[in-house]
């Protein structure tokens, strides 16, 4: 990071170029991690998927209602209508049974096709529509029954054929597919129980500060509870990661034991320790590992750092990427916003970007003209959007913002109702 100031799509144009091989890893079927499918959920297919079977493997009925031959009722109308026998029922879960010619089978919806029967007609429009004496208890109508038809059926009228939704040798989904509720109901359908799935990036989260506690322990003066390693975990997982939190006093040697005690991680990303400071310790700790650190033309967030830093593992040297966001709370998880979030979730298969539109502003505002600022805003009902202070401390302000609203570098101040570019962060 020499030279001029970067803008922040350069900046994020480097960090993809510095995360681009160990995400490309992570795809790699090679590197495919295999589950059953009940844990599936979210993660992204490796490879291909195929159906080793016939879905449905048994030809079956799309409706409640009789199984007929339809020949049997071609010459059914409303003044002669065709009376048929009623033969034994055929249920979900029973065999597939003969059809005999002349009979109309009871027939329930997913239920086997019995043999020589090849048209289903909807007990809505048999006379009389309902069943008789099936049910409670009873699998078949009593002997004798009778049901009348008032109109031919087309041969195929509600039937399934065998293998309608997939084929034996079919692909049931490709790799690069996430596994949401269908997709995971479709492996189960085909009987599918364990799937190739690509690995997640496990992420080592190193928030750094003497004045950091956690939540719940006793403040002493000067003390501020740590809110970067409650956000970013849960934003790294939100997208996609397995986070590994540690939060780490000022001091570099800690960082690098942190860093040493997780060296297999895929990617590495600190908070605080990367500005102009005395104690810097992310600077002090990585720079001279490889890490570049410098400052990115952006409000808030501009101090940032990443590059490959190389490490002394106990299975020898090994570069890992590190991406090196600022303390503050909102910048840091702006600058994930900004530099990472889209990355990690395009390899897990998400939407990378947020829904970006317009709106105008609900009052005037300024910013530096040499950065690209980010202010946290609220979607007025009108459809204006009404913006906070830019500061980078103001946390809770970004927990109540809908959207991120951007000024561009160039601009200095904009007045009310002129257009914005919005993120919407509250979906």
């Amino acid at each position: 990071m020499t030279g001029t100031t970067p803008s922040p799509s350069e900046h994020a144009h480097a960090i993809a170029e510095l995360l681009a091989p160990a995400l490309s890893r992570l795809a790699d079927p090679a590197n495919a991690e295999r589950v059953s499918v009940s844990d599936a959920y979210g993660r992204v297919l490796a490879t291909d998927v195929v159906s080793t079977l016939a879905v449905p493997p048994f030809t079956n009925s799309q409706m409640d209602g009789y199984a007929v031959r339809a020949a049997d009722l071609s010459g059914a109308t409303g003044d002669a209508p065709v009376s048929l026998a009623v033969g034994p029922t055929s249920a979900a879960g029973d065999p597939v049974r003969e059809h005999k010619a002349g009979t109309a089978t009871p027939v329930m919806t997913g239920a086997p096709i019995p043999e020589g029967a090849d048209a289903v007609v909807q007990i809505e429009v048999v006379d009389p529509p309902h069943f008789i004496g099936i049910g409670e208890g009873s699998h078949d109508a009593p002997e004798g029954t009778s049901v009348a038809f008032a109109s031919p059926v087309d041969a195929g009228a509600f039937v399934r054929p065998v293998g309608v939704d997939l084929s034996p040798g079919a692909t049931i989904l490709t790799a690069g597919t996430r596994l949401g509720p269908a997709q995971l109901g479709s492996l189960a359908a085909g009987g599918v129980t364990t799937v190739d799935v690509r690995s997640r990036p496990v992420v080592l989260l190193i928030s750094t500060g003497h004045e950091l506690r956690a939540p719940g322990e006793p403040l002493e003066p000067g003390q501020i509870y740590d809110a970067n390693t409650t956000s970013l975990t849960a934003a790294l997982h939100e997208a996609g990661a397995l986070p590994i939190g540690i939060s780490t006093p000022d001091d570099a040697a800690a960082v690098r034991a942190a860093i040493d005690a997780h060296a297999s991680a895929d990617i590495i990303v600190t908070t605080g320790g990367v500005s102009a400071g005395a104690f810097e310790v992310v600077r002090d700790a990585l720079e001279p590992a490889g890490v570049h650190f410098g400052h990115v033309a952006m409000q808030p967030g501009g101090p940032q750092g990443y590059g490959l830093a190389l490490l002394d593992t106990a299975s020898g040297p090994r570069e890992v990427p590190v991406v090196a966001f600022p303390g503050n709370p909102v910048s840091a998880l702006l600058s994930f916003e900004m530099f990472l979030r889209p990355l990690l979730r395009s390899v897990a298969g998400l939407a990378p970007g947020r829904v970006v539109a317009t709106a105008p502003l609900a009052h005037a505002i300024v910013s530096p003209i040499g950065k690209h600022q980010v202010r946290r805003g609220m979607l007025r009902d009108d459809g204006s959007v009404e913006v906070g202070a830019p500061g980078s401390h103001l946390l809770h302000d970004y927990a109540r913002a809908t959207v991120l609203a951007h000024v561009p570098i160039g601009v200095d101040a904009l007045p009310a109702g002129a257009e914005v570019e919005i993120w919407r962060i509250d979906e």
